[in-house]
């Protein structure tokens, strides 16, 4: 079964990281961002082409949003109509430029509203899914836990879409839990919240989530 293809947008450590992932995993990937050169180097390491994002969206099935909480609007404000049918996953969470207080990171979004649920309304013909937002990037690709597969929560309007994205997340290592439509991206969004206090806190980075069922 042919995979399908994918554009990483972005340049961080959680786009590189995905991008590789993808690309050890089989799926043909490229890399989107605003300034191509940014990547040059990683694009000399291991062979994935890099592209302006525009170009990354058209060529691609999957769109991977990767960039930072605070620059995810005018991106998707920016590629606009390039977006409509594209399954988009949305690793983003809206983590404000302040410091945490007490470990807890601070949103500038509210409790009744997500990031995902703002991006959503900007390109309502995309198909957002929400994952990979709550864990570190050091266990987003074939995470080896004592205790077995960890579960990534996603959500999203679009079922397909959904299919989709665990099956990707199947190939990845991981447990896949449905939690809905777009507005469960607001408590999906408040694990990164809660996965980080942990780090923070304690300095210790190695978890993830398990949902267990009775």
């Amino acid at each position: 079964m042919t995979k399908p293809s994918i554009a990483v947008l972005g340049s961080g450590q959680v786009a590189q990281i995905l991008s590789k992932g993808f690309q050890a995993h089989g799926y043909p990937i490229q890399m989107g961002n605003r300034t191509p050169s940014k990547l040059s180097a990683l694009s000399a390491e291991t062979g994935i082409p890099v592209s302006p994002m525009a170009e990354a969206v058209a060529a691609a099935q999957i769109i991977v949003l990767a960039v930072k909480g605070t620059a995810a609007e005018a991106v998707v404000k920016n590629l606009g109509r390039a977006l409509a049918g594209k399954v988009v996953i949305d690793t983003t969470n809206p983590i404000a430029d302040i410091p945490p207080t007490d470990g807890v990171l601070s949103y500038f979004t509210n409790p009744d509203q997500s990031l995902m649920e703002r991006l959503q309304a900007l390109a309502p013909e995309a198909k957002f899914v929400k994952a990979f937002n709550s864990v570190g990037n050091g266990l987003m690709i074939d995470p080896a836990l004592p205790g077995g597969k960890p579960t990534m929560f996603i959500c999203g309007n679009d079922s397909e879409a959904k299919d989709l994205v665990v099956s990707i997340l199947d190939s990845f290592g991981w447990e896949s839990e449905d939690m809905g439509k777009a507005a469960s991206a607001r408590p999906i969004e408040a694990l990164c919240q809660l996965w980080c206090a942990r780090g923070f806190i304690q300095n210790q980075w190695a978890h993830a989530f398990k949902l267990l069922k009775g």
